[in-house]
């Protein structure tokens, strides 16, 4: 007859205890799985909002991107037709990332936005003939609270840090 005793299958004994009583070794404790779950859950604290900073400010930079595409754009129709607004012009951009269906922010040419005044710098006098500002606002989301960002054609840019929907002194940079 075979039993598990005589071909050495039989689990491992470990030695507990004060007066040395021997016990199957039959995985972890419950203290063992306790540690383990709160260090996960402490990594998992520090790594999530850190993670979703990064997205943020990955999808901040694609808007940016899109930005200086739409400007670049604006450009060149002023160079072919010596107006920043011709008969028939049609504005491609209106979001970012331009491609797929999820929209982060949107991208708008501001019309109702020729006369820019910041801090320290005289109000620009453009018209829709002879300037343009293009604007991303965020579109909801992580990003809502992101604050604007916006470009004109003398290639100023703007970044609303603090979300309250002004140019405000030090926020006339894309820098953080």
């Amino acid at each position: 007859m075979l039993s598990s005793q005589v071909i050495g299958l039989s689990a491992p004994r470990v030695k507990s205890g004060a007066l040395g009583r021997t016990r199957p070794g039959r995985g972890f404790t419950l203290i063992e799985l306790l540690v383990a779950v709160a260090i996960v859950a402490i990594l998992a604290a520090i790594a999530y909002p850190s993670y979703r900073s990064q997205i943020s400010k990955t999808r901040r930079a694609d808007a940016e991107s899109v930005l200086m595409q739409a400007a670049q754009f604006m450009e060149r129709t002023y160079t072919e037709s010596g107006s920043y607004n011709p008969t028939g012009f049609s504005f491609p951009f209106t979001k970012s990332p331009i491609d797929g269906t999820v929209t982060y922010y949107t991208i708008t040419r501001r019309p109702d936005r020729w006369a820019i005044t910041i801090t320290g710098e005289p109000a620009s006098t453009m018209t829709a003939a002879t300037g343009f500002v293009i604007r991303a606002d965020p579109a909801g989301g992580p990003e809502a609270g992101a604050g604007l960002i916006e470009i004109d054609s003398s290639g100023r840019r703007w970044w609303d840090k603090d979300n309250d929907t002004t140019v405000d002194s030090g926020e006339d940079s894309w820098s953080q």
